[in-house]
């Protein structure tokens, strides 16, 4: 059976601590997945398994642009540009992964429902203390 839950990953946010991602200098990538993915907070790393297959997808996904690193008073949160796969594709579900550190899992995004597009967008959402997809708070 499979799960999706979106969230950040469990060894991302050890490795966090541990000084293993540097988003502001690293590659980060973004992953579509079927709904058949196995993609929650136990995910540790990038995998083929369950990705989707279309004309013009390519496995691994493509590069996040537009990383802005921000803080709020107690809030440190992460914004991207908004990514457009030029692509022919159904989609459940994503993976945000480190390609510079072995592919290392951040986050699982989670659509809700299939998601079918001939240019497959994901409109990121607001920076900010409250919105972004990858934020730390006390």
């Amino acid at each position: 059976m499979s799960s999706i839950v979106q969230t950040q990953t469990t060894s991302f946010k050890k490795e966090l601590y541990e000084a293993v991602h540097n988003l502001a200098t690293d590659t980060l990538k973004i992953a579509l997945y079927t709904a058949s993915a196995d993609l929650n907070e136990a995910t540790t790393v990038y995998s083929t398994t369950a990705e989707v297959a279309g004309t013009g997808y390519v496995a691994g996904g493509v590069t996040l642009t537009g990383v802005t690193i921000s803080s709020s008073e107690y809030t440190a949160y992460v914004d991207f540009a908004d990514v457009v796969f030029n692509a022919s594709v159904t989609s459940r579900c994503a993976l945000i992964y480190n390609s510079s550190k072995a592919n290392k899992s951040i986050a699982v995004l989670d659509f809700g429902s299939d998601k079918t597009s001939t240019n497959f967008t994901i409109t990121m959402p607001v920076n900010g203390a409250t919105t972004a997809l990858i934020r730390s708070s006390n």
